[in-house]
């Protein structure tokens, strides 16, 4: 049994819009744009280095319109309960 506790976590869908390539003399790393459902409008891409490893060890790259998961963990003593669930009540709107 391990003694690390648990991380507090989400996953939210995402797809690769675009590859982008580096300029050959920059040093800087190709990146793959991902845009992140659920996230606010001007705020759903994100870029990251290209570069991920394979479950058998070997280093892979992401395809454009490639279906992904982006995943956000926190250890516990950086989060706080929810109001709402440590109420216990549910918030309806009413018209």
């Amino acid at each position: 049994m391990s003694t690390e506790k648990a991380k507090a976590s989400t996953t939210l869908p995402g797809k690769v819009e675009k590859v982008i390539n580096s300029h050959p003399n920059s040093g800087e790393p190709e990146k793959a744009q991902i845009a992140v459902e659920g996230a606010d409008h001007l705020y759903r891409e994100i870029r990251v280095p290209n570069r991920l490893v394979d479950g058998n060890g070997h280093k892979v790259k992401l395809k454009e319109g490639a279906e992904v998961e982006v995943k956000i963990e926190a250890d516990q003593v950086v989060t706080h309960k929810d109001a709402d669930e440590s109420s216990g009540s549910s918030k309806r709107s009413s018209l």
